[in-house]
């Protein structure tokens, strides 16, 4: 029997233990779709105190180590847990973990560094049964893993034939600090990651994994492409140029299983493909939960995001007053900047039959507006790979996107696909472009409902599970296994 392959999955955060954002989904999700016949996929995690008692309570003490970090030695803990077919590995540290949130702490230069570190350390106390192929990082948050593994470990012959993959989930954050802790901190003084890790004279964690690791993704071919601009690289567009040989972009999933209209139970009628003309109960349900007119002649369009600019809630915004003109209703479910915030409910509050707005996030509740929208509005600037756009499309939603990222590999607008399409999008990131969008949307709704039912058909035929980017991942590490 061949030897299975053994996948190391290194992230700050994974649903359900952990989850600041779209990264903790991946975590949660993608180890458990690699794990095959010839993979065994496994996650490590820090130990944060934010981790709910219902998990922490079944945790397995296993063993204990020393962990070396620049001049200090810092206590280890290491805890199992196996959730969903999958063994979690959890890194015990109070000094370091016990805080009141997930990231923002003084000193995160100095906790991710050690997570960092400790990775390294459990893969010699797991050796025994457990024996590293791949190391798969994620993010500015284990960015040093690739770095000290090729620096601090090199010649070590238990390490020397592990591989890195390092993902790129958002490149807005690098991890950039002071260089002065190369050595006080990260013990690499006299190393050429002393010198490589510099820029803009500072040290950047996430440019020290893009130049050790032996793989770098991103979560969309189109985002991969867009990092070696101007535009999108955020200063690193020149590393990215160099190093464009080992630099791909896979597409993140969703879970088909939690987003399905035929078994869901936080929305008021169940459908499918088959059966979407039941779709319009829950439109008729989500106007009534939010005050708007009951009339499913109205098209409803939604927003679930968080209200900022790379997100376009200054294009909402600023569109609201001809919105209104329009015969439309707009419903928005997120938080964000103040200033968009108090835009939209305030617009909202002084046009309630048509307008609705709820500055929170309740998750029952998006589900209900992805299943009772029409459209589903994601104008954003920049977007990495984006789930909500595959989520609406489950529902029988059509995305309304921006071309960019993740928007632009998964949403085939009309005005380029005509009746193959599953979606609207619009290029520049201006008001010009999404009213343009909305009038189209709004056009083929009134004049042609059997075109509108083939784009909602097109949609939810889309397949945007895990399994697809699970065997892409299982294709690049067996590239770099040979």
């Amino acid at each position: 029997m061949a030897t299975k392959k053994n996948i190391l999955f290194a992230a700050f955060e994974a649903s359900p233990f952990i989850k600041t954002g779209g990264l903790g989904d991946v975590s949660g999700a993608l180890p458990a779709h690699l794990k095959s016949d010839d993979y065994d996929a496994r996650v490590i995690l820090p130990l944060l105190s934010t981790i709910p008692e219902e998990y922490r309570s079944h945790m397995k003490f296993v063993t204990s180590y020393e962990v070396k970090l620049g001049w200090r030695t810092q206590y280890c803990g290491l805890y199992t847990l196996r959730k969903g077919g999958v063994m979690y590995y959890f890194l015990d540290n109070e000094y370091y973990f016990k805080r009141s949130q997930v990231y923002g702490e003084f000193d995160d230069a100095e906790r991710v560094a050690f997570f960092s570190a400790a990775v390294l350390e459990t893969i010699r106390n797991i050796s025994k049964n457990y024996k590293v192929d791949i190391l798969h990082c994620n993010d500015w948050h284990t960015a040093l893993v690739p770095v000290f593994l090729k620096e601090l470990y090199n010649g070590d012959p238990l390490y020397d034939p592990i591989k890195t993959v390092f993902t790129i989930h958002n490149l807005k954050f690098q991890g950039q600090y002071s260089k002065f802790i190369t050595g006080d901190v990260l013990g690499l003084n006299g190393t050429p990651a002393e010198g490589q890790m510099i820029h803009d004279d500072a040290v950047n964690f996430l440019q020290g994994a893009v130049i050790y690791s032996d793989a770098v993704t991103t979560v969309s071919p189109t985002y991969a492409e867009e990092i070696c601009t101007r535009a999108y690289g955020e200063g690193l567009e020149g590393l990215f140029q160099s190093r464009s040989y080992k630099l791909s972009g896979i597409i993140n999933g969703i879970d088909r299983e939690s987003y399905d209209p035929e078994k869901d139970s936080a929305i008021a009628a169940n459908f499918n493909a088959d059966s979407i003309e039941k779709k319009v109960q829950n439109k008729l349900a989500l106007q009534r939960e939010l005050g708007l007119e009951e009339d499913p002649n109205v098209p409803l369009f939604a927003m679930v995001s968080r209200l900022t600019t790379q997100k376009g809630a200054n294009l909402i915004a600023e569109l609201l007053p001809q919105f209104r003109e329009r015969n439309m209703q707009v419903a928005v479910l997120g938080t964000g900047d103040y200033l968009y915030e108090h835009a939209i409910a305030d617009f909202a509050y002084h046009n309630q039959w048509r307008f609705a707005a709820r500055i929170a996030f309740n998750e029952k509740l998006s589900r209900r507006f992805y299943a009772g929208a029409d459209v589903f509005l994601m104008p954003s600037e920049f977007e990495p790979c984006g789930l909500a756009q595959m989520i609406s499309m489950r529902y029988g939603t059509l995305p309304l996107v921006r071309e960019t990222g993740g928007l632009k590999d998964t949403v085939k607008g009309f005005w380029d696909y005509g009746n193959l399409a599953n979606g609207f999008s619009f290029k520049d990131f201006d008001v010009n472009g999404l009213r343009s969008a909305v009038d189209l949307a709004l056009g083929l709704w009134t004049e042609n409902k059997e075109a509108w039912k083939e784009l909602q058909q097109n949609a939810m035929a889309m397949n945007y599970g895990w399994d697809e980017s699970a065997e892409k991942y299982r294709q690049l590490y067996d590239s770099l296994l040979g």
